[in-house]
């Protein structure tokens, strides 16, 4: 969909979104998306959907569920940024919990194929650590 194309097809929206026509579909029943009317017989979308179906991908991409999505939405209405900063906060713990994970994560296997590399013989320290874990 471009500037000058201001009405698609769920199919066209689907491809301009990076998304399949049933995750448009999804989202729709979700709440998420918007169904417009069949004004000549075929559904369309526009600008405004197309912005949103991004605002969707880009959200779930920082790992917000559909659940809090569709909170923001919301909150986009009411101009609640207080909550919508409330729910960014949230996310932004969760990513740092996330982080501090797969970095002692990282440490680990680091130990672990030093500790690989150190040996000559014997069982493979990776190995072992996985099988005992």
């Amino acid at each position: 969909m471009s500037r000058t194309h201001e009405a698609a097809t769920i199919g066209g929206l689907a491809r301009a979104g990076g998304v399949g026509v049933e995750t448009v579909r999804y989202y729709q029943r979700r709440g998420l998306l918007e169904t417009p009317g069949r004004g000549d017989g075929v559904r369309r979308y526009g600008e405004e959907d197309l912005r949103r179906l991004r605002f969707i991908r880009l959200a779930q991409a920082a790992g917000f569920t559909l659940e809090q999505i569709a909170e923001l939405l919301a909150l986009d209405a009411t101009e609640d940024l207080a909550r919508a900063r409330e729910l960014a906060q949230e996310r932004i713990a969760a990513l740092d919990a996330k982080i501090a994970e797969l970095e002692a994560a990282r440490k680990a296997l680091r130990r672990l194929a030093h500790d690989c590399g150190a040996s000559t013989s014997g069982p493979c320290p990776i190995i072992a650590a996985f099988e005992q874990g």
